[in-house]
């Protein structure tokens, strides 16, 4: 059957379906493997399985387009419609999955096979459909450009625009209505050039979709509303999706906690013995306090136990996600436990990569406190490794110190002694040392330092609630199943630590 010839503005939207096509290709992608990332963790493993299942399930796709001979064009909208229903709706497909079992990783394959083999079968019928137009060689050429200028729109949106305005169940929804858009645009302009039998289905199919997707849109907040609260355990007062991260404060009774990427941060009843573990024994052994460098602590409580010292002239905190300093000046919940640190005039709050900071600066510390995020992923585990080590003590002055919160020596005893390792490799006296923290378990430090410290004589000359120079000695010590075992050290072209702690945990 011979295709029918399009008016210009048919034309227009059969371009404009290529584009459509490569755009919301690319966010769904994004999507499933970011969302994979924040459920599960291991950002490296979400997205290679994303892409690598993606692109075979495109190559599925445009392999049986072969068997499709005839109505292209109706093929071609059905197949608009439907990408736009299973695309738009794969987030709150795998917020259902996560919520209700362990079967989210099932979840995520079928949903990305899906998308795929949709996406490869529309791009040989759009190819098809435009050969009427010119030479197969300059259709191929105008097809392809359209597809890699779409991966390239998509690519600036996603992170810069959509994911930080919309979050991500809004932006699937809206990708999907995007999709179904395009799909209704073609069926409306080239309505009289389909034959009656398929009229009345892609009318309907059209209806069903848009919809669908826009009740699943104007329902959206209480959806999340209700996942969000199966996830958490206690009353969510506040909740946003940053550039970075999704940020989320839980407040039961006076325990406020802080989530990100739903991995808990603190806990209102019992940081103080992070926090003061943390800071206290770095600045009482550290020669010279003027400067101090915290490296993350974006919730201002590392920088409320550094205020504590008056000899302390500068705090400067660098941390990459600048809502979550923003909320930690402003919500009042958490100006409250953290004392107003980040409004306070000696702190200077600088909103970059800490990484590109070590590399950058010329300042001299004589603290460097390091309150990351667990290393989880490959990015972070940056700042864990010898070379970013090299970099902060560099950035050391005669007599400083250095410590970074290594995860537990209990729950992931190769992580925490890699971190120990790979400190000793950059040119450190390791100390390492841990507290009970109820909320964590048992947690672990490394303080660092360019020469032997007294830790024994390890005195506080401000008021602690929790830390005493009694207890410390006990800290220093770990019973057989958190003693020093042997680990590879962490580097830049080698991130053993995120698979230590991946394996560790998911033990």
């Amino acid at each position: 059957m011979v295709e029918p010839r399009f008016s210009h503005l048919g034309l227009f939207l059969l371009l404009a379906a290529v584009l459509a096509v490569a755009v919301c290709s690319i966010i769904y992608e994004l999507l499933i493997g970011s969302i994979s990332s924040y459920f599960i963790g291991d950002s490296v493993e979400q997205f290679s399985l994303t892409i690598g299942f993606f692109l075979f399930a495109m190559g599925l796709g445009s392999w049986l387009s072969r068997w499709i001979e005839e109505q292209l064009l109706a093929r071609l909208i059905a197949l608009e419609l439907w990408l736009g229903l299973v695309g738009g709706g794969s987030v709150a497909i795998l917020y259902l999955a996560y919520a209700q079992g362990e079967h989210y990783r099932y979840w995520m394959l079928l949903l990305t096979m899906a998308i795929g083999a949709l996406i490869g079968l529309e791009l040989p019928l759009l190819t098809r459909l435009l050969q009427n137009y010119g030479s197969l060689r300059a259709t191929l050429a105008n097809v392809l450009s359209l597809d890699y200028l779409g991966a390239l729109v998509a690519a600036l949106l996603f992170p810069y625009l959509l994911l930080p305005a919309l979050g991500n169940l809004h932006t699937g929804l809206v990708t999907g209505l995007v999709n179904a858009g395009v799909g209704a645009g073609l069926l409306w302009n080239c309505w009289e050039q389909l034959s009656p039998a398929w009229r009345r289905g892609l009318a309907l199919q059209a209806a069903g979709v848009l919809l669908a997707l826009l009740a699943l849109l104007a329902g959206a907040e209480g959806l999340l509303e209700r996942w969000e609260s199966d996830l958490y355990a206690d009353r969510i007062i506040y909740s946003q999706q940053s550039p970075y991260q999704k940020i989320v404060l839980t407040r039961w009774r006076e325990d406020l906690r802080l989530y990100l990427d739903g991995h808990l941060q603190f806990a209102a009843a019992d940081e103080r013995r992070y926090h003061e573990s943390l800071v206290h024994p770095a600045l009482a052994l550290a020669r010279h306090r003027q400067r101090v460098l915290i490296l993350g602590g974006g919730d201002g409580l590392s920088a409320r136990e550094v205020l504590k010292y008056r000899d302390v002239e500068e705090v400067d905190l660098v941390d990459l996600d600048q809502a979550m300093t923003d909320l930690a000046r402003r919500n009042l919940h958490l100006t409250r436990l953290n004392e107003n640190s980040l409004n306070h005039p000696r702190v200077r709050v600088i909103n970059q990569d800490a990484f590109a900071f070590l590399q950058e600066t010329q300042v001299q510390y004589g603290a460097i406190l390091i309150d990351l995020t667990d290393p989880r992923t490959e990015a972070v585990t940056k700042l864990y490794s010898v070379e970013g080590y090299q970099l902060c003590r560099r950035l050391l002055s005669p007599g400083g110190v250095l410590v970074t919160q290594a995860t537990s020596p209990y729950h992931a005893r190769r992580a925490f002694w890699c971190i120990g390792k790979s400190m000793e490799e950059a040119g450190f006296l390791v100390y390492p040392y841990h507290v009970l923290v109820p909320s964590f378990g048992e947690w672990g430090f490394q303080l660092g330092a360019g020469e032997k410290l007294p830790v024994e004589q390890l005195a506080f000359s401000v008021p602690l609630r929790f830390l005493r120079p009694e207890l410390f000695p006990g800290m220093l010590l770990f019973d057989p199943d958190m003693e020093r075992i042997e680990v590879e050290s962490n580097h830049l072209d080698r991130p053993v630590l995120a698979r230590y702690y991946r394996q560790e945990w998911g033990e």
